[in-house]
């Protein structure tokens, strides 16, 4: 069975998994203190997870390679996303001005999908973890994997 996951990249990853029906299955933060942490960390989600046959990644450099290199090894198709791509298909431009603005629209969002989905409600949303679910939404609905999403944000 397929399943993407969505990676918001940091040492401070957002994480959240799609399943081929192209609902959110799990989503969470993790915190990889340094590059090699973050290697042996991708390894093990990928171990743990084989269902994985696609990642949407938003960032790039040097953490990014890390993912896209397991990737490649392991045969999994890779999307990469830029920031702006993803919340234009979201949020009306207003409202991703300023950081705080555009964390809260995401949050709002993340939490609609997590609803929509079943997934198990947050006792806390760490923007990382908001982000990566709409990363993974964007993926899903770009690989045709859902046909709508949620609708744009509202503020």
């Amino acid at each position: 069975m397929a399943a993407m996951l969505a990676v918001d990249l940091g040492l401070r990853t957002g994480l959240a998994l799609y399943g081929a029906d192209g609902r959110l299955v799990w989503y969470r933060s993790q915190h990889f203190g340094t590059r090699q942490a973050l290697r042996r960390g991708v390894h093990g989600l990928f171990d743990a997870h084989p269902e994985v046959t696609h990642i949407v990644l938003e960032g790039g450099g040097p953490i990014a390679d890390i993912w896209l290199r397991e990737a490649a090894r392991r045969g999994i198709a890779v999307r990469q996303v830029a920031a702006e791509t993803w919340r234009a298909r979201f949020f009306d431009p207003g409202d991703v001005r300023g950081r705080d603005r555009a964390k809260l629209g995401a949050d709002s969002l993340a939490r609609r999908v997590i609803e929509s989905s079943g997934a198990p409600r947050p006792t806390s949303l760490r923007h990382d973890a908001a982000e990566a679910i709409l990363i993974g939404l964007w993926g899903v609905l770009d690989a045709g994997w859902l046909e709508s999403g949620p609708g744009r944000a509202r503020g």
